[in-house]
């Protein structure tokens, strides 16, 4: 018996179009935030942040926020300030975004640098080679 798809299940990695949207409209705004300087903590002023990437939960209401800091220094420090002015950003988020319902905002330090260069390392180690010389052969 094949079940039908319904309209929730995307095949997408990042979930459906409209989470891809609304999750681009929050990291627009969060950025434009950050780029006018109104987020007054000494943690955020002082530190360049990148915000990479915001996933939606299927529903709208809870918003991932990945969040890199310039170098990766002072991570879990700025994740904590983000946390402090949480209820700020979600004020404005859902000023800026016409929603049913702003979405409650968790923030996670981004680590896809680091496993990128872990992967680079894993590549360049001598074991990898080796194999590699072996099948060139």
């Amino acid at each position: 018996m094949v079940r039908k798809k319904s309209h929730r299940d995307s095949g997408t990695a990042g979930g459906s179009q409209r989470q891809l949207r609304v999750g681009e409209l929050v990291r627009h705004a969060i950025a434009d935030l950050l780029m006018r300087g109104e987020i007054h903590d000494p943690v955020i002023e002082g530190h360049l942040i990148t915000i990479p990437e915001v996933r939606m939960s299927p529903d709208l209401r809870l918003a991932t926020v990945y969040v890199m800091p310039l170098a990766g220094k002072d991570t879990d420090d700025v994740i904590d300030a983000f946390e402090r002015n949480k209820k700020f950003l979600r004020g404005h988020i859902a000023h800026q975004i016409n929603l049913k319902f702003a979405p409650d905002l968790r923030f996670r330090a981004d680590d896809r640098f680091e496993e990128a260069e872990r992967i680079e390392r894993l590549l360049r180690s001598p074991e990898v080679k080796r194999d590699l010389e072996k099948d060139d052969e």
